[in-house]
């Protein structure tokens, strides 16, 4: 095995272990962003430009840029030719992307009633305007890995991944419309505003391209020529996650501590706990009904379950920072989201070496 050999093997086995205990590594990071926020607040006060097309402006800031990092880094490592399975046959594609639409739509309505009776009309404007933002973002990247790791079917995954992707200039402004009639005063206008061309312009330049980006690049190399690199795409990817992660904390955290609400944060909890169990068990739901295979609900399952949060805090801290409790809102799913995948990854694996009863 020659140096190079061992370095890659280095980097491939700190990417795992990083992996295996991305949780307490999302923990720590939120950790560093409540307590020292100035370089995450200088990083996300940072802008390259502001492109203005169609009137829509696009801010092109640290995290903007970060995220279309990360996207097109993701895309490097999807092998785009194991679709041709989904192209086949693409009534579960189809019923996924409708359930993930669906699931996140009627759970935010019906949180709207359930609201009602809380005692403070602003944290629950300010709980439905994050459940919004979470339900209206593509499905999550990591979702494939999470799937091919439970031993899903693999082309499945991508191909809702990326389906949701380009779709999301479309669906989301929807979702964010439909909620904004169950809210009220600014909270219903911020929610009308990002159902706007700004946001379409925001998915389509910082999600939709990045991500076809990267697919193009990998049809164009080949995967033997991004063999060497991909141990070093996915350190730099890890890398930048955080980063984000962190800068968009950094807007929403420091307040938490300064002024700590037990009572709220253990409602956010409650919420997007039980958004997150509702979508993981409609995807497994949706592939039994379709009489799919065990492969094809797993993937299911971790497709609804899981969004793209990144997306979502990098859009809710450039157009509505006035509200830091939705940004704590996505930050709390994102959290919720992997802890619930890391169990399900658990028991699926537990379940497949019992033996036969």
């Amino acid at each position: 095995m020659t140096t190079a050999e061992r370095a890659d093997n280095r980097i491939e086995g700190a990417v795992h272990a990083v992996h295996q205990r991305l949780v307490i590594a999302l923990l720590a990071t939120y950790a560093v962003a409540a307590v020292f926020p100035r370089p995450g607040l200088a990083l996300r006060a940072w802008c390259l430009s502001r492109p203005s097309i169609g009137g829509a402006v696009l801010v092109l800031n640290g995290p903007t840029l970060l995220l279309g990092l990360l996207l097109f880094n993701a895309s490097l490592g999807v092998n785009a030719r194991e679709l041709h399975q989904i192209v086949e046959r693409p009534r579960l594609a189809v019923l996924g992307l409708f359930a993930n639409t669906a699931v996140p739509l009627v759970y935010a309505l019906g949180a709207a009633v359930a609201l009602a009776l809380w005692h403070d009309a602003n944290e629950a404007q300010n709980l439905l305007v994050g459940l919004a933002i979470v339900g209206a973002m593509p499905i999550a990247g990591s979702s494939t890995a999470w799937s091919q790791n439970a031993s899903g079917n693999v082309a499945l995954s991508l191909g809702l991944v990326l389906a949701s992707t380009a779709l999301s200039p479309v669906l989301t402004p929807i979702i964010f419309h439909a909620i904004a009639h169950v809210t009220t005063r600014d909270y219903a206008e911020d929610l009308l505003e990002l159902g706007g061309g700004g946001t379409q312009l925001f998915l389509v330049a910082g999600v939709v391209v990045p991500s076809f980006l990267g697919l193009a690049v990998r049809a164009t190399a080949g995967d033997e020529r991004l063999k060497r690199l991909m141990p070093w795409v996915k350190l730099t990817n890890l890398v930048v996650l955080l980063v984000l992660t962190y800068a968009n904390a950094s807007a929403a955290l420091p307040e938490v501590l300064r002024h700590p609400d037990p009572d709220f944060l253990g409602l956010l909890f409650l919420a997007t706990t039980l958004l997150c169990l509702t979508a993981f068990a409609v995807g497994w739901g949706v592939g039994g009904l379709a009489k799919a295979e065990t492969p094809e609900r797993v993937s299911l399952m971790f497709a609804l379950g899981m969004n793209n949060n990144g997306s979502g805090l990098v859009l809710a801290a450039s157009a509505i920072a006035d509200h830091p409790s939705v940004l704590l809102t996505i930050v709390v799913y994102n959290l919720v989201q992997q802890i619930l995948a890391g169990a399900v990854d658990r028991l699926l694996q537990a379940k497949a070496r019992a033996p036969d009863t």
